[in-house]
């Protein structure tokens, strides 16, 4: 690990795990010096476990817990922090989601690569992923894989990325009700935040949206002063509609604290209200009230 910069610590790929918010005009965007490094850990890993939740910070501290090290979000997720779950995440969901779940999957292979879970685990290899086994663990405990690619895709030229948890407190709740839309601690996400200079750039958040029953994904991007740069489908299998509405262009160069708000309960009207909520989680994490 190398320091460099006020405030941005960077691994040898030149991610940063946490850094200093300056210049975004987000005074959420600053942790404590003497928690940055909990903080980076805290959002190293999503692990959704329910459509609705987008994302699960708890897990991944009792994955922690469990085998002394913090996972990346690919443990649990199939494409990163925010997408659905993979075969161990749903594991870990149907064995109750506690510390003693991973106790109870232990012996599981859920990847199907001939490790049990556990083994993997111990191993520090991935035991949602089957290309990842104690013999060969690839990559996935890199900085970089906490950025899921999609999100790296939008921002190509930035190196250096600082993954912050949205836990919601009663407050943010709040905050969001007045602006018309209603988000609950299930809608707990991570916001990824490319660094330009050592200064925000913008801001890019996946989200689940339901449509008939079938979780489908979007994901969403903003300048650094939050008006909405892009809302497209990411995951779209279990609802192909969602990748053919026309209703994403309206959201561009809107503020994510001026979205509408949905009507109606067709696919657009869905997605309306997913993005209203997805906006307004952005606005009450990285703006003071």
């Amino acid at each position: 690990m190398r320091r460099e910069g006020r405030g941005v610590r960077r691994n040898g790929n030149g991610v940063a795990l946490s850094g200093c918010g300056r210049g975004f005009g987000f005074s959420r965007l600053t942790p404590h010096p003497s928690r940055l490094t909990a903080a980076a850990a805290a959002a190293a890993v999503l692990l959704a476990l329910a459509p609705s939740a987008a994302a699960q910070p708890v897990f991944a501290l009792m994955y922690k817990q469990q085998f002394g090290y913090t996972p990346s979000c690919n443990a649990c997720h199939k494409d990163g922090g925010g997408t659905a779950v993979n075969a161990y995440g749903d594991a870990f969901k149907a064995a109750g989601k506690t510390l003693a779940a991973f106790k109870t999957i232990e012996k599981q292979d859920s990847d199907g690569d001939g490790f049990a879970n556990g083994e993997e685990a111990v191993a520090k290899t991935n035991p949602g992923f089957k290309g990842s086994t104690p013999k060969a663990p690839g990559d996935w405990l890199d900085a970089l894989s906490l950025i899921p690619k999609e999100v790296q895709a939008r921002f190509p030229s930035v190196k250096t990325w600082l993954p912050k948890d949205a836990l919601l407190t009663d407050a943010d709740v709040a905050r969001a009700a007045a602006l018309g839309a209603r988000l609950s601690k299930a809608d707990d996400n991570t916001i990824y935040i490319p660094l330009a200079d050592q200064r925000p750039s913008g801001t890019a958040l996946i989200f689940a949206a339901e449509y008939q029953g079938k979780p489908f994904y979007l994901l969403l991007t903003t300048d650094r002063a939050l008006n909405i740069a892009s809302v497209e489908p990411m995951n779209t299998r279990q609802v192909p509609d969602a990748a053919k509405s026309a209703v994403y262009a309206r959201f561009k160069g809107v503020a994510v604290d001026k979205l509408p708000a949905a009507t109606g309960s067709d696919i657009d009207g869905v997605i309306t209200a997913a993005v209203k909520k997805a906006g307004t989680l952005l606005y009450v994490r990285l703006k003071s009230a």
